[in-house]
């Protein structure tokens, strides 16, 4: 901590947006303190594929690279995709990302939420990264990123206060202080919100939260199929809601299937031949029959944004600014691009002597992030409410579309690269 007795920035929140910016802060020298309810749960081999996965961008991995944890991710579980294919279960046509047009590896790659996390939280506390399932080669690199940190006097290690709650917030005009449950004072330059989209934080400053509820549910699960996923995204869009298979890297696929409320609950008590059965038929047997599956679980879809990201010297990031459709798969890109802003943002302000927390600066991520992920947002929203329309004329129209869309490699590219997080 500074001679004045002062952090940098208090992050609260350690979920996979936390954790990667304080982390990112700390590295890049910093004084940061991380506050977090409760641990996470540890990430272990043995244990079944987590049913929250994510698909992450190529600037998504590009962050977690420099971070330093995305050797231990990769050899711990993910199943990258070379190929994404949409289509319309009203209407022919369909649309065909290819990899290998961008000269690319891969489009992305699916991950558990649960994992990213897990190797942020690691990555954190230098003493325990390697344990609890991570490969000896990745615990082995992990160690070598620290020491390689650890060299740079540049960097600093964050204070991590867990378990751990914000109780009270006073916002001054040099500074913020978050005082905690157990009564220990933290005083900063800039505080952020990261704890997700219940964040109290975010309640307590008095931010409000527009959007609406899509009356939907999205079913999740992960299934075997008679052929291989060929290293494929496949989105299947109904009047209902989008149905994703998603490859895993033990060659099954993480389903998330969006349906009306009434429909979800019916799937979810349907036993595991009718489940089967009626998955086979809603994605049009492209991988033929569903020949097993985990049990079900489902969460609630909404769209949520905040009405501003920042309050005084106070900032929001990830879920707790902006929760969106997950027909798209982009809630955590979203979320690590405003950690890749804030982190330029604040390291700008310090290369040139500002307050870090000065009006001037936070608006300025402000600006980028709020522009960017409205935009985001309000598209997916559009895409839903569009294939949410069964009428013929409109199923013809949308077809005649992705049809077009299909056949022009520059737009391809173009939607390919904001998918990446490339402008």
């Amino acid at each position: 901590m500074s001679r004045r007795g002062e952090l940098d920035v208090v992050v609260v929140g350690a979920g996979a947006v936390g954790g990667a910016l304080a982390l990112a802060l700390a590295q890049d020298g910093f004084e940061v303190a991380l506050v977090e309810a409760r641990e996470p749960k540890p990430w272990r081999a043995e244990d079944e594929v987590d049913l929250r996965v994510v698909a992450l961008a190529p600037d998504a991995r590009a962050l977690l690279e420099d971070l330093g944890v995305w050797r231990s991710i990769a050899a711990a579980r993910i199943g990258p995709y070379r190929h994404m294919r949409v289509w319309d279960a009203l209407a022919p046509g369909e649309l065909h990302f290819d990899a290998a047009e961008r000269g690319e590896a891969a489009l992305g790659w699916i991950v558990e939420n649960k994992l990213v996390q897990w190797a942020l939280w690691q990555a954190l506390h230098e003493d325990s990264v390697g344990r609890n399932g991570f490969t000896r080669a990745a615990a082995e690199h992990s160690k070598g990123v620290r020491k390689s940190i650890a060299a740079d006097a540049a960097a600093t290690r964050p204070m991590i206060h867990c378990p751990g709650e914000v109780a009270e917030i006073e916002d001054g005009e040099s500074g913020v202080t978050a005082t905690l449950a157990d009564g220990t004072r933290l005083r900063a330059r800039v505080l952020v919100a990261a704890e997700g989209a219940e964040s109290p934080v975010r309640k307590r400053l008095g931010i409000a939260f527009e959007g609406r509820d899509y009356a939907q549910r999205a079913v999740v699960a992960h299934v075997a199929t008679e052929r291989p996923h060929a290293g494929t995204a496949w989105q299947r869009f109904q009047p209902g809601g989008p149905l994703a298979f998603l490859p895993l890297a033990d060659g099954r696929c993480s389903i998330v299937w969006s349906l009306p409320e009434a429909d979800a609950v019916r799937v979810l008590a349907l036993d595991d031949d009718a489940f089967r059965a009626e998955l086979g038929c809603a994605f049009d047997f492209r991988l033929g029959a569903i020949t097993a599956t985990t049990p079900r679980a489902a969460f609630p879809l909404r769209l949520r944004l905040a009405a501003r990201y920042v309050a005084g010297r106070c900032v929001l990031a990830g879920d707790a600014a902006h929760v969106v459709h997950p027909l798209a798969g982009q809630g955590m890109n979203l979320g690590l691009r405003d950690v890749a802003c804030l982190r330029r943002v604040l390291r700008d302000a310090r290369d040139r002597g500002s307050d870090l927390g000065a009006a001037h600066v936070l608006r300025r991520y402000e600006r980028e992030r709020r522009s960017d992920n409205t935009l985001a947002a309000r598209g997916f929203d559009a895409i839903e409410r569009v294939y949410g329309l069964a009428s013929e004329p409109v199923a013809t129209l949308r077809g005649a579309a992705l049809a077009l869309v299909g056949r022009f490699a520059p737009v391809r590219g173009m939607l390919a690269a904001i998918a990446a997080g490339r402008r």
